[in-house]
């Protein structure tokens, strides 16, 4: 495996709207994500909030040393459409060692009877200072229509 250094541990679970980030301004009914990134040691990757999705703010983390290595996790919560609404496409978290390659795949259902699902994947941080991008490039398909769920955030490790 190319990325020996990246662990990856994803949940899946029907989740609680009441820390999930809820973009403001779309119609009800828009399919889309909302994500929060934290981080931390070993022992809680959730040590830090570092940003999230809205409100807005910048991403700036905290680089990995040999002696301290930087653990974060990274949540994104997938909002229903007006019926079952699949999530399918790559996701690229270039701030965790190896930049993140492989591109993660994504092949998340929110169900009918659930507004949102949500994901959760950690990582260690680079030890190298720079900006990285967190890239989403999913499709979200409900009721047989497809749209496009695209975003790229800035994320400083230093």
């Amino acid at each position: 495996m190319r990325n020996l250094s990246l662990i990856v541990a994803v949940v899946l679970t029907s989740a609680c709207a009441g820390r999930a980030p809820v973009r403001s301004g779309l119609a009800p009914g828009t399919p889309h994500i909302g994500w929060v990134i934290m981080s931390g040691d070993r022992d809680n990757p959730d040590q830090q909030f570092v940003c999230q999705s809205d409100p807005r703010n910048d991403c700036v983390m905290p680089v990995s040393r040999a002696a301290a290595p930087v653990f974060s996790n990274l949540y994104v919560y997938y909002h229903r459409a007006e019926a079952e609404t699949k999530y399918s496409g790559k996701m690229l978290i270039g701030f965790f060692r190896g930049g993140g390659e492989p591109a993660h795949d994504t092949n998340i259902i929110v169900p009918r009877n659930e507004s949102i699902t949500n994901q959760s994947i950690s990582g260690i941080v680079t030890d190298t200072p720079g900006e990285y991008a967190l890239t989403f490039d999913l499709a979200a398909t409900s009721n047989g229509n497809s749209q496009p769920v695209r975003e790229k955030i800035a994320v400083v490790v230093k």
